[in-house]
């Protein structure tokens, strides 16, 4: 699995722009750099200069030396690069041209077209990063939002790395604990361990159940917060759409049933993604495409993170809304209480009646008058993220493979708890701590396959 030839790839969008950069690693990637890049006196000079410097040169064509480019050339001796390879990176201007020729005369003097996420791939192999840190760097890459790029580089600065390692740690001593006390029971005793690692087992637990409560809210910070849009055909729910959106988006008439498919947008509200789903109203039709929109409007609210109820308050609540509810129930869900402008026949008492025990949220709003939005997004932040999204500083879960490696870590370590509550001998506790370490460790890297690794870094960007 591990390559140690040199490799060469655009680390930079292919576009116009003001520079392009070529990147080279591997054991010969200065003496490859050195072969077509000379100083304006035809002077050979990267096989000398120290690390971490940079120079004015020129690249020449490996094969007949025409000049391609004037370049500053970036020298990194390993194992302080971003490998932990010798690397070499050529700033040449951005035209798409003049960088895909600096990279063709690159590949002629020896070098291999990098693989994608190649570059990050050995950084991981040659133990610069762990695993979890090598994927935030497409984290970082790929964020929609500011809490999704803060979540990203909290994890690359190796955050979460350092919170599994201590847990890791701690479950390590208590295996080292058992096998030593069960090779030399002369000089250790065992004797109220059981107690012991209760306390212990408990402390670990809570910390790892901790993590995972994160993984929900971590997933939508990372992909944005599945919102639907549901209520009443002619509520006003596409009018509110436009007015989240900031733009005229959804068609809005006064004809009932006007939305007939699902239109889907993605809007930041305080740092987070929504991807808004405005369906049609929900109802007994017997048109057939209308019919079409109302189901798929069904399977949305049923799958969605957060229902947005819009209500009509110029008009009283009637059986339909008592299906929708039953429809949505147990969903997060806000209730909009639209038309706000207009006179109410629908009061806050009208709808915790109709939901009968349901934790319903309720925003005034106005889509006609733009009213409502600061206490829409102050709702949303408070029911997802407990109100104080901008101030947390926990580790948050971002990745399914974590949160699976998490919860097979939680069940090996309450089938040790159940070993120490059925009085099983100290020796069946190792087998179980030991299967959480190993868990945990697949955050890290440190305990999993080739076939994964290559499943993880094949998704990065070339030259990356």
């Amino acid at each position: 699995m591990f390559r140690t030839d040199t490799i060469a790839a655009v680390a930079t969008a292919l576009s116009d722009s003001g520079i392009g950069i070529v990147r080279i690693s591997g054991e010969k990637a200065i003496e490859i750099a050195d072969s077509v890049f000379f100083t304006k006196s035809g002077r050979r000079i990267l096989k000398e200069v120290p690390s971490h410097t940079i120079h004015y040169g020129l690249i020449r064509d490996f094969r007949d030396g025409t000049v391609i480019d004037e370049v500053m050339a970036s020298v990194f001796i390993a194992p302080k690069s971003y490998t932990a390879e010798d690397t070499v990176e050529i700033n040449c201007h951005g035209g798409v041209l003049a960088v895909q020729k600096v990279l063709e005369t690159v590949l002629q003097a020896g070098a291999r077209l990098a693989e994608p996420g190649e570059f990050t791939k050995r950084a991981f192999l040659n133990g610069r990063i762990d695993l979890s840190e090598a994927e935030a760097v497409m984290d970082v890459i790929h964020s929609k939002n500011e809490m999704a790029l803060r979540a990203s580089v909290d994890q690359l600065q190796g955050k979460l790395a350092e919170k599994i390692r201590g847990i890791r740690q701690e479950i390590l001593y208590e295996i080292a604990f058992i096998e030593s006390a069960l090779d030399d029971p002369e000089h250790i005793s065992l004797d109220g361990y059981p107690e012991r690692i209760t306390e212990k087992l408990d402390n670990v637990i809570s910390d790892i159940n901790r993590l995972l409560q994160t993984g929900d809210s971590g997933r939508m910070i990372k992909e944005g917060i599945s919102t639907v849009i549901v209520g009443k055909p002619n509520v006003g729910k596409s009018s509110l759409l436009n007015m989240i959106l900031g733009q005229e988006r959804a068609i809005v008439t006064d004809v009932a049933g006007t939305t007939r498919d699902i239109l889907e947008e993605s809007v930041k509200l305080r740092g987070v993604h929504l991807n808004i789903i405005d369906t049609a109203g929900i109802r007994e039709t017997e048109d057939t495409v209308e019919k079409i929109g109302v189901e798929k409007a069904r399977r949305y609210a049923e799958d969605a993170d957060l229902i947005l109820y819009v209500a009509d308050t110029s008009q009283a609540l009637d059986e339909n809304d008592r299906e929708i509810l039953d429809l949505i129930k147990g969903k997060k869900m806000i209730f909009l209480l639209n038309k706000s402008d207009l006179e109410q026949k629908i009061s806050e008492q009208d709808i915790l009646s109709l939901a009968a025990g349901e934790n319903i949220r309720m925003v005034h709003t106005s889509a006609k008058e733009k009213e409502g939005m600061e206490d829409l997004e102050r709702e949303i932040e408070e029911l997802f993220f407990s109100g104080h999204l901008k101030q947390n500083e926990e580790v948050w879960i971002t990745n399914l493979r974590y949160k699976e490696a998490l919860q097979n870590t939680l069940d090996s370590l309450l089938l040790v708890k159940k070993s120490v509550e059925d009085r099983m001998p100290e020796d069946f506790y190792s087998i179980d701590l030991m299967a959480a370490y190993a868990s945990l460790g697949s955050i890290l890297g440190e305990e999993v396959g080739e076939d994964l690794i290559e499943e993880i870094f094949s998704k990065f960007c070339m030259g990356k």
